[in-house]
């Protein structure tokens, strides 16, 4: 998907909501468990449930890795199914990969090639050669860890080096790797007070943004320092929030109404 494309998306629906899709068999209603595969049936149902009040789903990979073959094999089923039913949506595999140029490559065949994600995320820690692999697919997108969510970004991200933060260093070095055409990055939404800072280096580039809702983040706090006018440039990403709003029967009827109420509140700003 193009820049030009994932924008239209957003424009005609009036949301910028990413619906991540982290199933956790130990919280899904277990009347689920009754099916051949839990995993996919409960993503199916979500994705349905959401799809009208989003632009994006993010599987992260790791809620899929834990089970196994077989939990691999309901990543693969999950992201046909976006592909086929739901075309226009942006998909990203929340991976964080990023090694060695050549595993580098064998990680952009794996979910560029064989899963057809959209994006995967990835983690610049090793430099260039870690992350250049992933920009080499036409209409793909890396999307490089910049300022995480978590508690544990002030360990590393926030220390202030010789003239900067390293998680500046970080945006203002590999922003040269790629274009605004191929590369986003992920800025946690716990961070609003640094956006400003962001946009003074990355002024253009989409922002996939953890955080709002089960984290604590404010949806108006990252629009006010970090939305892009007309282009919007948010991937504003909910996870738990949304799956878990219900354990019940009703699971895919509650995870819809938090979409949709996260939704109302973008419109304010089209």
């Amino acid at each position: 998907m193009t820049r030009a494309e994932l924008i239209k998306q957003i424009q005609a629906k009036k949301t910028f909501l990413c619906v991540g899709l982290d199933p956790d068999v130990d919280k899904i209603p277990q009347f689920l468990l009754e099916e051949e595969d839990p995993i996919f049936e409960f993503n199916r149902q979500i994705v349905d449930a959401t799809a009208d009040y989003c632009v994006a789903f993010k599987p992260n990979t790791a809620f899929y890795e834990a089970y196994g073959l077989s939990g691999m094999t309901s990543l693969e089923k999950t992201i046909k199914y976006i592909k086929q039913e739901y075309p226009n949506h942006f998909l990203i595999a929340d991976a964080k990969r990023g090694d060695i140029g050549n595993t580098s490559s064998m990680y952009a065949k794996a979910f560029f090639k064989r899963l057809h994600a959209d994006a995967i995320t990835v983690a610049p820690y090793m430099g260039s050669d870690s992350v250049k692999p992933f920009l080499q697919f036409e209409g793909k997108w890396a999307i490089v860890l910049g300022l995480t969510s978590n508690e544990g970004a002030t360990d590393f991200q926030l220390d202030e080096g010789k003239v900067e933060p390293l998680y500046q260093h970080v945006l203002r070095t590999s922003s040269q790797w790629g274009t605004t055409e191929n590369m986003m990055y992920v800025i946690g939404a716990t961070k609003a007070q640094q956006f400003d800072d962001v946009r003074r280096i990355i002024p253009n580039h989409f922002l996939l943004v953890p955080g709002v809702g089960a984290q604590g983040g404010s949806l108006a706090e990252v629009c006010k320092h970090g939305l892009i006018k007309n282009d919007i440039g948010l991937l504003i990403n909910s996870s738990r929030a949304i799956i878990y709003a219900s354990n019940g029967e009703d699971f895919a009827a509650a995870a819809a109404k938090e979409a949709k109420k996260v939704a109302d509140e973008m419109k304010a700003y089209f």
